[in-house]
């Protein structure tokens, strides 16, 4: 595509282009303590079956499920099992074995009754069952997953959750996505850091702080730099040096139409430009392409318009680079509580509130939707994703991503 484009495409072709644009994301192994929000490059299968062996779901006695009909039933206690018990064990006729939560199942047992539901004599070692067993009381050898099953594929990411499969699975390490280091830059001479003293005409930066979150997010690494401003000569020095220390960068502001829009300027003389602009409503101006072979990201410089173009536009592109369809938000469906302003042609991304009237989800527009009200997006539960074709109108229902 060349460069300058200067007509919007859909988001879906915007997502198809920028996926032909590969990076290789390197590999390494490391241990699970050191694995959380991280992203499998290898497939991983159980080492073991869970549970190993036959095992008491609960603290009772080990009993054999036909002696137990028609209680009460008495009963001479044999021994007691323990989990860790490495014997093997076995009960007769007659007999049952008080045995303890995870504790193996004797041979000769097919069924469990717990403690509560029975009268322990100390004095003659016996039992009495005042109620039938239960062999579902039993957990069972493989029931969880069996030896050799692939239970997380390449690409997943790791959650508490995905982390404790990997250690009962019997796995202490695992081999991961190294993190992308990403460049994140603003431009802007209005620009100053939290905490500076603003001037007149100055504004607090705000964007790569929310853009490194949203990288972190994705379990890669954020690399603020300074914000830049608007000149080519320092822009160019900012991104030479962006695309020789990181693997990606991605630039808020400057990528519309105005003559001080240096980094659609920039690209269109100096870079690659894959595309420029997007039928999304906001952050429609977003640029995609590669600077110096690293690729690059122009996102508008509107907060609300940089983080939204980050979620639909960027993260997609990250996750394909590891075979990864997570994290990314949730979707549910939504009727519209009044009338939401959209535009012909274009996906519109509303920040809504959330309630539920028994019957619907509504989605509730409380804040100034402006695209540099970071509040609407802070402040909201979700974002519309009224499609092409969608009015917006009072009753309408729509999906939306949970934030």
């Amino acid at each position: 595509m060349g460069s300058g484009t200067p007509y919007f495409i859909p988001l879906n072709e915007a997502i198809e282009i920028s996926c032909k644009r590969k990076i290789k994301v390197e590999t390494e192994i490391i241990s699970i303590d050191k694995s959380f929000q991280r992203t499998l490059s290898k497939s991983i299968s159980a080492l073991t079956n869970d549970p190993p062996f036959d095992n008491s779901a609960m603290d009772g006695f080990a009993v054999k499920y036909q002696e137990t009909i028609d209680p009460p039933n008495k009963f001479n206690i044999s021994k007691t099992i323990e989990a860790g018990n490495k014997f093997d064990n076995i009960i007769k006729t007659g007999e049952a074995a008080r045995i303890m939560t995870g504790a193996p199942i004797p041979q000769g047992a097919d069924s469990i009754i717990p403690i509560e539901s029975c009268e322990v004599n100390s004095e003659n070692n016996t039992v009495i069952l005042n109620q039938e067993s239960k062999p579902h009381f039993i957990r069972k050898k493989g029931e969880n997953f069996i030896e050799n099953d692939v239970l997380l594929e390449i690409g997943t990411f790791l959650t508490p959750e995905k982390i404790s499969l990997c250690a009962a699975m019997g796995h202490n390490k695992v081999e991961v996505f190294r993190p992308l280091r990403i460049a994140v830059i603003s431009t802007g001479d209005e620009l100053k850091l939290p905490g500076e003293t603003l001037e007149k005409g100055e504004i607090y930066e705000s964007n790569t702080f929310g853009l490194s979150g949203l990288i972190s997010w994705l379990g890669h690494e954020p690399v603020r730099f300074s914000s830049v401003v608007d000149n080519l000569d320092e822009l160019r020095k900012t991104l030479d040096l962006a695309s020789k220390d990181c693997d990606v960068i991605i630039t808020s502001g400057g990528v519309s139409m105005g003559d001080r829009d240096f980094v659609r300027k920039i690209m269109e003389d100096e870079g690659e430009i894959d595309f420029w602009r997007i039928k999304v409503r906001p952050g429609s101006p977003p640029l995609f392409g590669a600077w110096k072979n690293t690729p690059i990201f122009g996102l508008p410089g509107n907060p609300v318009s940089s983080h939204v173009v980050f979620r639909i536009l960027c993260a997609p592109w990250l996750r394909s680079l590891t075979s990864s369809q997570h994290p990314k938000e949730s979707q549910i469906r939504v009727k519209l509580e009044h009338d939401i302003k959209t535009v012909p042609g274009f996906i519109t991304l509303r920040r809504v509130h959330l309630s539920d009237d028994g019957n619907d989800i509504l989605a509730t527009a409380k804040h100034h939707q402006g695209s540099g009200n970071i509040a609407s997006i802070a402040l909201g539960e979700a974002l519309t994703l009224l499609g092409p074709e969608d009015s917006g109108k009072k009753g309408e229902y729509c999906n939306a991503l949970i934030l």
